[in-house]
């Protein structure tokens, strides 16, 4: 949806005098989603007039009752539209720590925490007790490319933007799409390798084809470099055999391997052990859920990080917070509208 933050939140708040179908089946399900989405729009709004000191917490709490709207709306039998808990946690030890290292776990799968049952209505994996770091969920959001928790390395990945316009030409077996940024590292290597490498953290990508120059036998990729050394590059996947090579073929088939972000769709990382990426709600809500624990539970701690002229992280910190005000709502209102089955839209 092309709206801005304000228009955002009257879309939502225009939802609740008739809520999505599931979203009646009882009176608990529709009093939930109405004054839960009432609940998110008043704690976002708080935190457009707060600071970092506070933004984290009613971030989050704005973010975790918006989820319950979600899954009020979520064509889901029983109580499972119920959240109960976090379902989320944080190693308090590492706390301590730098903060790319804070340690994030989930509750197993089938439980009843927030966290879990929100990930499987969205098809998102849990990662249980193989815990993840924060600077790798940090670095899975489109919107910290440039802001890493830590010391850039190879083994770092972030999310890529995949550019379909190449998708509407003609009609052929490969989806071509422009995906980018790659990383100096991968974009000036000059062969295939550090591509592969790159991309074998990107679940369903395999057997990606690409432009290429040199010999035959190097084939280094042909990116197409930025003046600050990243890269883009024109990437095929074949659609599946016996399909007619149609644009909604295509479709299919680059949108079975990216996640929608806004109006755009991204190739997401998978972290920790995971085999594929998580979904962006469920990545914000981890980043968020850890800073809010962190900014609760720990003020001092969080006093020094949000410290301008003592902190690597202050700036990071206070321009990822402005974005989550501005980006989620259109997040959840997508993800309203999907999980309804598009009959928001559609009225």
């Amino acid at each position: 949806m092309n709206l801005s933050e304000d228009e955002l939140w009257r879309w939502l708040r225009g939802t609740r005098w008739k809520p999505p179908k599931a979203a009646t089946m009882d009176l608990e399900r529709r009093e939930t989603y109405v004054f839960a989405l009432e609940q998110a729009e008043q704690m976002f709004r708080a935190a457009a007039t707060a600071g970092p000191a506070t933004q984290p917490l009613l971030i989050f709490y704005g973010l975790s009752q918006a989820g319950r709207a979600i899954m009020a709306a979520a064509p889901v039998k029983g109580d499972q539209w119920r959240l109960v808990g976090h379902g989320i946690s944080q190693e308090p030890k590492g706390f301590a720590g730098p903060l790319a290292d804070i340690s994030i776990t989930t509750f197993k799968a089938g439980s009843r925490g927030s966290f879990v049952r929100l990930s499987e209505a969205l098809d998102s994996p849990v990662w249980e007790d193989d815990a993840v770091r924060l600077g790798d969920l940090w670095d899975c959001l489109p919107e910290n490319r440039f802001s890493p928790l830590a010391d850039i390395t190879e083994s770092r990945r972030t999310a890529l933007y995949v550019e379909n316009r190449d998708l509407y030409l003609g009609q052929h077996q490969l989806a071509s799409v422009s995906v980018y940024p790659f990383p100096p590292w991968v974009a000036h290597a000059g062969n295939t390798e550090a591509l592969k490498k790159y991309m074998a953290s990107f679940s369903g990508t395999e057997g990606f084809e690409h432009p290429w120059r040199g010999t035959w036998e190097e084939q280094e990729p042909d990116f197409t470099l930025d003046l600050d050394g990243w890269g883009h590059l024109t990437m095929h996947w074949k659609v599946p055999t016996g399909s007619d090579g149609s644009l909604a073929d295509r479709q299919a088939l680059i949108h079975a391997m990216t996640w929608p972000y806004g109006r755009a769709r991204y190739l997401i990382p998978a972290v920790g052990n995971n085999t594929a990426g998580l979904h962006p709600l469920m990545t914000w809500w981890a980043v968020l859920h850890t800073l809010s624990m962190l900014a609760r539970y720990e003020p001092a701690q969080w006093s020094k990080h949000i410290n301008v002229d003592g902190s690597r992280h202050a700036v990071p910190l206070e321009s990822l917070l402005e974005k989550a005000i501005n980006t989620l709502p259109n997040l959840i209102a997508y993800l309203l509208d999907e999980i309804s089955g598009g009959e928001l839209t559609s009225r």
